[in-house]
């Protein structure tokens, strides 16, 4: 090997690293000043819901296809693609001046979402099979790193009131350097992929989503029982309909519904989908609650940015990468399953200590503190019961569609967020009222009840048993899981993803 392909080789490991935080960094930088965003630019609750509504949204639809979209031209293009429109994004929002363009420029940055799995496709093509293991525990490490780093980056930058866009021109900075250096440490390989992408469903699922999601979002403001908030409901729902008999018919689907009608694995997305949901009540409500001045809303802190960021969320963010890193000795020692009923009972914990004792700090931390725990044992979990339960040729479009469902309950939260504290407010203020709060987290709470009682439900005991490489993928998943990242679509085990001489690993299933 010559000289220059030692060094990248050496360096790919640490850039795939440093890209793949992009991810983390990007999520956390934006939730703790939400409020701080609406202030700034002087709107509501319910339309800077949408910086994160929109950008989940594109998460759950671009990255199935990026992910074909790198089988196809190739895993080194599509990530720099990537990184370029993520820079573009970035810069948008550093030059912003209304919500709408911010919103525009957060979904953008929705598709840093692809970045973990085409990140694991590189690493499994490039490293040799007796380091990828280690090499994806660490590159999955790094997004726990990632998020703390974020919330961190986020308290000392927008503290005091501190102008916004500050933290666009930082993910910019970051974005550039990560291109830079992804365009110098990636190796060049030729395109061996063939097929076709499916737009359609990319743009149907899409349609629906957003149409389900506005009602949802703006009922509020149009009137629950008005014309235009039934309208579009029953359209979202329609159209979903519609996307799912057109995957149905056609040779290469977004998502393969076949996975959507076997009840093990349907109970499985559900359980991602209910996961995700807790999992933005809970970092959306906890920031925006924690901020709130007591003198005004008889709750809360007051708590300034960095306080929120560094006091009241990173305690939970290192809580959850602590319990991702044990999540693998728990899955081998109890089962999937089991390991998911309790985090379950942990969530549970988590949300009704916020809904009965949030007037002290330790008690508000230690709330978080249980929700993040189970978000990640929950998460860690969710990858190796599908693996247990679909064939080995389908690990990687069940692990997809899994990603799709995180991502769909997380946009649902956080459009439910908005809606309930733009809605329940004190009389003569915009301020949520403390009740707000308490339905949010009963909400969390039975989302979390759920995660636990469906598995009881077509989730059964004994499964197959994986096979090392799919070991290795629900690996790689447990610490991104705690980011809202996409895992699975990655290194899917598909056909012949196993076989690493002379063969190049697809990222989405063959046909």
């Amino acid at each position: 090997m010559a000289a220059g392909s030692t060094t990248a080789a050496r360096a790919l490991l640490p850039v795939m690293c440093f890209v793949v935080m992009i991810v983390a960094v990007l999520q956390t930088l934006v939730v703790p000043i939400v409020g701080t965003i609406g202030a700034q630019l002087d709107v509501g609750p319910t339309a800077v819901g949408w910086l994160l509504t929109a950008n989940l949204l594109a998460a759950a639809t671009a990255t199935p296809v990026l992910g074909r979209l790198a089988d196809l031209r190739g895993k080194r293009p599509v990530l720099l693609g990537v990184l370029v429109v993520v820079l573009l994004g970035s810069l948008i929002g550093a030059l912003s001046t209304s919500v709408g363009v911010l919103i525009f420029a957060r979904v953008l940055q929705g598709v840093s979402f692809a970045l973990f799995p085409i990140g694991i496709a590189v690493l499994r093509d490039e490293l040799p099979a007796e380091k990828l293991t280690g090499a994806m525990g660490i590159f999955s490490g790094t997004l726990g790193f990632g998020g703390c780093f974020g919330i961190v980056l986020t308290g000392v930058l927008v503290s005091d009131g501190a102008d916004f866009h500050r933290i666009f021109w930082l993910s910019s900075a970051i974005t550039a350097a990560g291109l830079v250096l992804a365009w110098i440490a990636i190796p060049r390989r030729p395109r061996v992929g063939t097929g076709s992408i499916d737009w359609i469903g990319a743009a149907g699922l899409a349609a629906g989503l957003v149409l389900v999601l506005l009602p949802l979002a703006e009922g509020g403001t149009w009137g629950w029982t008005s014309p235009v908030t039934i309208v579009s409901g029953i359209a979202g729902i329609l159209v979903l309909i519609g996307w799912f008999l057109y995957e149905r018919r056609i040779t290469d689907p977004l998502v393969a519904p076949r996975l959507l009608t076997n009840p093990p694995v349907l109970v499985t997305h559900l359980s991602a989908l209910v996961v995700g949901m807790s999992m933005f009540v809970m970092f959306l409500g906890s920031s925006y609650f924690v901020q709130t001045p007591r003198a005004v809303a008889g709750y809360g802190f007051g708590a300034t940015v960095l306080e929120a960021s560094t006091v009241y969320l990173l305690p939970g963010a290192i809580s959850g990468v602590l319990a991702s890193i044990l999540s693998g000795k728990l899955i081998h020692r109890f089962g999937s399953r089991a390991v998911l009923i309790a985090a379950s009972v942990v969530g549970v914990s988590g949300f009704v200590v916020f809904v009965f004792a949030h007037d002290r700090t330790w008690e508000v931390i230690a709330a978080i503190l249980l929700v993040n725990t189970y978000i990640s044992l929950a998460y860690a979990s969710l990858p190796s019961l599908l693996v247990a339960e679909v064939r080995q040729d389908e690990t990687g479009v069940a692990n997809s569609i899994n990603s799709i469902a995180r991502s769909v309950g997380s946009s649902f939260a956080s459009a439910l967020l908005a809606t309930l504290l733009a809605g329940i407010t004190i009389d003569g203020t915009d301020v949520p009222t403390e009740s707000a709060y308490v339905i949010a987290f009963v909400v969390g709470a039975t989302a979390a009840a759920l995660a636990g009682l469906l598995p009881f439900f077509g989730i059964t005991r004994t499964t197959r048993t994986p096979s090392d490489e799919e070991e290795d993928e629900v690996h790689a998943t447990a610490l991104a899981a705690e980011w809202g990242t996409v895992g699975g679509l990655g290194g899917a085990n598909t056909r012949g993803s196993g076989e690493r001489s002379g063969q190049r690993v697809r990222l989405a299933p063959e046909s």
